[in-house]
């Protein structure tokens, strides 16, 4: 193999997920040169490459969120407002949301979110401040004592680019940085003894870690047969019983996470709805998956001009399709594709079942009009460009988040911990799905949080940031802190910290331990738009 060619910039960012992209423009927005790199030929990842409309809180369209953020949010419904056909009433509707899913007050096609984050990356892209390689990802990196010097990056021809940085941030899926850095990190459960946690389990499991699964869209065809070839692996995966399931998996019952009592859930392509709004994925409101094809919904037909689209188009990021298996981390190359392979062939065979044996309420079976929509997800294969991954490596930090920190039920009126060193907000469900060792759902009600700059630091590494679901979290609680608007928030604290560090010849640590640094650092965070409390919020 040949030498890698090098390159040199202020700031390199390995990922390109939601959390890399927001470090990228924080540092960008600073005045710094910045190298991305990302593994697809998307931006974005949970919202974009992995397909996944935004998980967000109940209160997204008045707070909780970083101006960024909402500057994205806007941006995507504006690009709906400018280029699709709209009813007027559609295009007047401030809060749009153009599918009328319910898991999210904006549901849309994650196409529709890798457009217009390239958009917001093009002006630095075209200023020759920003990088990006696609197609690329982290293979080696050295390290000089508690610093990393550079990372080398592959691109899929197999020619490798080292990058040297004074600052590396992790922005990969999986953690993948910290194991090639020698970064202290951890995986799975922790144990209860450790972290104190009233859901952690008596001993540590570092290989027990959250289902990952491969998304896919359809829409549906009345009187047209789309039916895909039978799966080499159905009929394994139609007896499939998972551990602590109460059916076979390939099925439209699953556990409601909050009661694991067996919930049937519906599903007809396409029934006329009344469209009145999103069930938000809060502690206070029902979560609103009992009816699948409205669940993830990113294409309303309803919304558009008469005859303009002939069926919706839902995203299926169902339990059904959760990956159990194994997982992606703690296995060699070969059991990792192995994996990576069934959960593609898990979700053919789901989508085989419903146009197939799915039970129908006029008591047919199948729907083989439904239609694999690629063009949604990039793909031509009909799948997300990259598996959802649920659950990272996450750095031993100077701060670790625990259930306790945030519980609702440990923290009552008092709320969660308010951390002196905050650097963003939060609000989610400690929502976890199954995992690979056998474990049901984990599903605890939580108080709105912070974010702490702690969490941002390992406990020895100076210049590497983590920016994503990397952070100090447990397994309990990277459950919260895993959804988007707060991986952006994480990603947009993480750049901005190394472009001030730079600006100020500090290091993290420095700002971190001295409440003189850490509140002018906090300052510029709030003048850049970045919440750093929660105002006082009643009944939630």
């Amino acid at each position: 193999m040949s030498a890698p060619t090098s390159a040199v910039t202020d700031i390199l960012v390995v990922g390109g997920g939601l959390g890399g992209v927001a470090a990228a423009l924080a540092a960008l927005d600073r005045g710094r040169s910045v190298l991305l790199t990302e593994e697809t030929d998307w931006i974005g990842g949970q919202l974009t490459s992995q397909g996944v409309p935004p998980d967000e809180h109940a209160w997204i369209e008045q707070f909780g969120a970083t101006r960024t953020y909402r500057a994205l949010r806007e941006a995507i419904r504006d690009h709906y407002r400018t280029w699709y056909p709209l009813t007027d009433e559609a295009r007047r509707r401030p809060y749009l949301n153009p599918g009328e899913g319910r898991v999210s007050a904006l549901c849309h096609e994650p196409r529709v979110g890798a457009a217009v984050l390239e958009a917001m990356v093009a002006p630095y892209v075209a200023a020759g401040r920003l990088r990006i390689l696609y197609r690329h990802r982290p293979v080696a990196a050295a390290v000089d004592g508690d610093r990393v010097r550079s990372v080398v990056v592959e691109g899929p021809d197999g020619t490798r680019v080292e990058v040297s940085a004074p600052y590396v941030l992790d922005a990969t899926e999986l953690g993948d940085l910290l194991p090639l850095t020698g970064t202290e990190h951890v995986t799975g459960f922790e144990s209860r003894r450790d972290t104190g946690e009233p859901s952690a389990p008596d001993e540590a499991q570092p290989a027990n870690m959250q289902a990952f699964s491969w998304v896919f869209a359809v829409d549906h065809r009345a009187g047209e047969d789309h039916t895909v070839d039978r799966p080499a692996g159905y009929d394994g995966w139609a007896a499939y019983h998972p551990p602590q399931w109460p059916n076979r998996l390939l099925s439209l019952s699953a556990p409601d996470p909050r009661t694991l009592e067996t919930v049937p859930r519906g599903f007809t392509p396409n029934a006329e709805h009344a469209g009145s709004g999103p069930v938000l994925a809060d502690q206070s409101k029902d979560a609103g998956d009992k009816e699948l094809w409205e669940f993830r919904r990113v294409v309303s037909r309803k919304l558009y001009r008469p005859g303009f689209a002939a069926s919706d188009v839902t995203i299926v990021n169902w339990p059904m399709i959760d990956y159990l298996p194994g997982p992606l981390i703690g296995v060699d190359d070969k059991e990792r594709d192995r994996h990576l392979a069934g959960a593609r062939e898990l979700s053919m065979s789901m989508l085989y079942w419903l146009q197939t044996e799915a039970p129908r309420p006029d008591g047919g079976t199948g729907w083989p009009g439904l239609r694999l929509r690629g063009d949604v997800l990039g793909t031509a294969d009909g799948l997300a460009k990259a598996p959802y991954i649920r659950e990272s490596r996450r750095i031993v930090a100077r701060r670790r988040i625990v259930e306790q920190d945030l519980s609702l039920a440990v923290r009552g009126e008092r709320g969660a911990v308010r951390y002196p060193d905050s650097v963003g907000i939060g609000m989610y469900r400690i929502d976890l799905h199954p995992s690979t060792g056998g474990d049901t759902y984990i599903d605890v009600a939580s108080s709105p949080f912070r974010i702490p700059l702690g969490a941002l630091l390992p406990v020895r590494v100076r210049n590497l940031l983590p920016v994503c679901k990397n952070i100090g979290t447990t397994h309990i609680t990277n459950g919260c802190y895993r959804l988007h608007p707060v991986e952006w928030n994480i990603g947009e604290a993480a750049g901005s910290l190394a472009a001030h560090c730079l600006d100020n010849r500090l290091e993290p640590h420095q700002v971190h331990e001295d409440s003189t640094l850490l509140r002018t650092f906090q300052d510029e965070l709030t003048r850049a738009g970045v919440e750093l409390a929660w105002p006082e919020i009643r009944g939630y």
